[in-house]
């Protein structure tokens, strides 16, 4: 239905637009009078949609949807952002109660309220996509509203993870006017509520971000606008930043360019080192006649040599990971090397002998050639040497771009598949729900009932993470033990930047995603 007093309001915002940016012209002493801030990522979304991805989309989405709860520059823990406040009103944390701040409006002008909280996360559990972020809401039981501005969760078991699950991305508020309640929106226009709204986008190309002048948050702008850009690779997204055609790089940075940066080999650009918690790891599929079988998972953990793949093919700009928790949060273990030690071709023989398997077993390895950095190919090429030089296995390698290698994975077709996860939130729950149970991220089914049914409900239940640690080493024991996922190394986060960019170093929050309204080009004096 033609919405009359939308399109008038959409006539308005370009015409106002129109008149900052003619404005903007005459204004030579502003930093922002070059032209938006440009952004280089190999991390292109896969829908724009948040009901429908639970993955790196995410970057986009924290930049021009709001959540509940975000984290301000700095912080560890969320805070209000979309509300006003937030607490569980209970002492078991099976009642979490919100507040939306006062006169809240999308980017259009429409009204964001309760009703429009409760949508947004509801039609995630109605819509249940493929590879959708359904799976964190599994504590949620229902949500109700009272009036405009409360907005209360009610969960089916206490759950202290529960406010770090609405911070994320995944939970963006929509309009409920332009995001059916049954199905995703397959346009590329976008109505949310965050620091900026996307003036337009090309799939795979570009997307432009102008600020929003509705948005009530804790973020303070500090410039107009960005442009974000795709690219294939790291050697096309560093061409374009020491041609200036970009002015700031993140995600996707290879090795060898990260390198020449911290070298300093051009003194037009800076390099900023921050921790990460992002992680590779394999996945085996259970529906595969060898990748379902332990013996032959466990003989390839036994033979996988991390130290060689962050030493020849990341130059140590990554370390080793011996379990799915990376170091840095609570809980962290190191199991994979407890029970495995070095690799070893002779106690891998011995796995698969003791199983009787005698024969090499044949299988495929997938990854995808455009979603995690140039390095994945060599990568894959270094863990097929490593197997075929055993003995033990013969290995083939397979790639597809990002947007059909997701379909193949959530369909069952890899039996061996390569993954990378960037943190939803900064807690080890986070590094082992979403792989487990019937529906996880991975498309792939993986039970463990003892971690679903007793582990995690049992860790939720701790509002003290730090009382969280025994509960969560039990659970990456059971993982190391299922060799169902191999751990293979920890990243750290790099942005590559032009010397006339700052905010670089506040630019990350806690997931490792970056809050593009912190980049501004310093003023000349």
């Amino acid at each position: 239905m033609f919405n009359r007093n939308r399109f008038l309001r959409r006539v308005a915002a370009i015409a106002s637009l129109a008149l900052v940016a003619g404005c903007s012209l005459l204004s030579d002493d502003d930093p922002d009078s070059q032209g938006p801030i440009v952004v280089g990522t190999t991390s292109a979304p896969s829908t724009l949609d948040p009901a429908g991805a639970w993955d790196g989309s995410w970057e986009l989405y924290r930049n021009i949807f709001q959540t509940l709860l975000a984290y301000p520059s700095g912080a560890t823990t969320p805070q209000p952002d979309a509300a006003e406040s937030c607490s569980f009103t209970d002492s078991t944390s099976r009642t979490y109660r919100c507040k939306l701040r006062d006169g809240l409006k999308f980017a259009d002008g429409d009204p964001l309220t309760a009703e429009a909280v409760r949508h947004s996360i509801d039609r995630i559990r109605t819509i249940n996509a493929p590879g959708g972020p359904a799976g964190l809401l599994g504590s949620l039981d229902r949500v109700e509203t009272s009036g405009d501005r409360e907005v209360v969760f009610h969960l089916n078991q206490p759950d202290a993870t529960f406010p770090f699950v609405l911070a994320t991305p995944a939970m963006s508020i929509v309009d409920p006017d332009d995001y059916p309640t049954n199905s995703l929106r397959k346009d590329t226009s976008v109505h949310g509520s965050g620091p900026y709204k996307l003036e337009s986008y090309e799939e795979g190309s570009e997307a432009v971000l102008v600020r929003n002048g509705n948005y009530q948050g804790f973020a303070k702008l500090q410039n107009d606008a960005v442009t974000i850009r795709y690219f294939k690779d790291s050697a096309g997204m560093v061409k374009a930043l020491k041609d200036k055609q970009i002015d700031v790089t993140y995600r996707g940075l290879a090795a060898d360019d990260i390198l020449a940066l911290q070298e300093h080999d051009n003194e037009d650009l800076q390099l900023v080192d921050g921790a990460g918690t992002d992680i590779s790891y394999l996945v085996f599929n259970p529906k595969d006649p060898w990748a379902k079988q332990p013996a032959v998972r466990k003989a390839v953990a036994q033979i996988v040599d991390r130290g060689a793949i962050a030493h020849k093919v990341y130059k140590d700009t990554v370390d080793p990971l011996y379990s799915m928790v990376p170091k840095g949060l609570t809980g962290h273990a190191t199991g994979f090397f407890d029970d495995y030690g070095n690799p070893s071709v002779s106690k891998a023989r011995k796995i698969l002998t003791d199983a009787g398997i005698t024969q090499p077993i044949p299988l495929t390895f997938w990854y995808t050639t455009d979603r995690y950095g140039s390095e994945t190919a060599l990568m894959f090429q270094e863990l097929k040497r490593q197997l075929d030089a055993s003995g033990l296995f013969t290995i083939t390698l397979k790639s597809r771009p990002w947007k059909t290698y997701v379909v193949g994975y959530q369909k069952g077709e890899y039996p061996v598949f390569g993954r990378g996860w960037f943190p939803d939130f900064p807690d080890a729950d986070n590094f082992i729900a979403p792989f487990v149970g019937e529906h996880n991220a991975l498309g792939t089914p993986y039970p463990a009932k003892e971690i679903t049914g007793r582990l995690l409900p049992h860790a939720r239940a701790e509002s003290d993470r730090a009382r969280t640690v025994k509960d969560v080493e039990a659970a990456q024991q059971i993982m190391v033990d299922d060799a169902r996922l191999i751990p293979l190394w920890q990243g750290r986060q790099f942005v590559g930047a032009s010397v006339d960019i700052s905010g670089g170093e506040q630019a990350l929050d806690p997931s490792t995603i970056m809050m593009m309204w912190t980049l501004h080009r310093k003023t000349s004096w």
